[in-house]
């Protein structure tokens, strides 16, 4: 187990070097240039000017030496400083990821749990209105762009009927630290969570429908009901127990997925997340901070991949024993 570990562990560092230099790579050599932007942002500057920021950033210098210092600046903990903020990416992300870990694991949570259980039931009645509704939706939800859904809520539900606000994570007239605060950021976290979360909601349901239908026809399934067990007990301590392993398999898959999928939710909400500075990094061209967002997704990866495991281990024991 402990071979395994190390192997494992290795390799997590090598996949999270290579996505470090492809990223750096890739961000280098699309056009433009952060020293630009940056002097665009200051109204301009002389040649000598750009040249002294240049040096300043080391961007003077060869590509291969800009990865190698930027590679030993990440193992010591340094994700570089930000160009346009004036702060450290470290501090930045810091302070963005709460709001994204917040709205992606509501509308994540939401999705799994309405998902399965709308899967569940329409497996059960496979010629029922609830099942051709969970399938016309399901290819509704994987049809519609993300934003689209995001825009044709805000006419909904803050234009058409206004009862939700349009954009933000809090009103400016509630002090922090309240009751009243908590319900505040609740309210506006309800239209970007309820867009992100239609999308995966129309995933989840179909892949739990199909997975409760495969597993409803096995024998050990098959057993259980020839000996009289309760309906109760075979659907929901036999079959859904291993139905839900596909489920768990990609929940935790997707969860660093979703953290960049949420750029477009958190743009089109303005919610204060790490969406919100990809998005803004992408438009000033403030590379280091997007390679910091970059490097953060993919560690979120490797982590959930790491806990899918743990948690696929405690709900099927066959994968503890083998």
């Amino acid at each position: 187990m402990i071979k395994g570990t190390l192997g494992k562990t290795a390799n997590t560092v090598i996949l999270l070097i290579a996505v470090l230099v492809l990223n750096f790579a890739m961000i280098h050599v699309a056009p433009g240039d952060p020293v630009e932007a940056l002097v665009g942002e200051m109204g301009g500057a002389t040649t000598e000017q750009i040249a002294e920021l240049r040096a300043q950033f080391g961007l003077d210098q060869p590509l291969y030496v800009q990865i190698g210092k930027y590679l030993w600046n990440v193992a010591q903990g340094d994700l570089g400083y930000s160009y346009y903020y004036d702060q450290p990416v470290t501090s930045l992300i810091l302070d963005r990821i709460g709001p994204t870990l917040l709205l992606v694991t509501t509308a994540l949570f939401s999705a799994i749990v309405i998902g399965t259980v709308l899967g569940v039931f329409s497996a059960q009645r496979r010629n029922s209105l609830l099942s051709h509704l969970v399938t016309v939706l399901s290819l509704a939800g994987f049809s519609a762009p993300v934003f689209w859904i995001g825009i044709m809520l805000i006419l909904l539900l803050s234009v058409a009927i206004p009862i939700l606000p349009i954009s933000g994570m809090t009103s400016s007239e509630v002090p922090e630290g309240t009751f009243w605060y908590i319900l505040d950021v609740a309210h506006h976290l309800v239209l970007p969570a309820l867009t992100l979360g239609l999308i995966y909601l129309a995933f989840y349901s179909r892949l739990s429908r199909a997975s409760m239908i495969e597993v409803l026809q096995t024998d050990y399934v098959r057993t259980a009901r020839a000996k009289g067990l309760p309906r109760r007990m075979v659907i929901y301590k036999h079959a859904l127990r291993n139905a839900v392993l596909p489920v768990v398999t990609f929940a935790g898959l997707q969860f660093g997925q979703v953290i960049s999928g949420a750029v477009l939710v958190e743009t089109v909400f303005a919610w204060p997340g790490l969406g919100t500075l990809a998005f803004d990094s992408i438009l000033r061209r403030d590379t280091t901070t997007l390679l910091g967002i970059l490097f953060f997704s993919a560690l979120m990866v490797v982590v959930m991949n790491i806990l899918t495991d743990i948690v696929y281990r405690r709900i099927d024991p066959r994968i503890k024993t083998a």
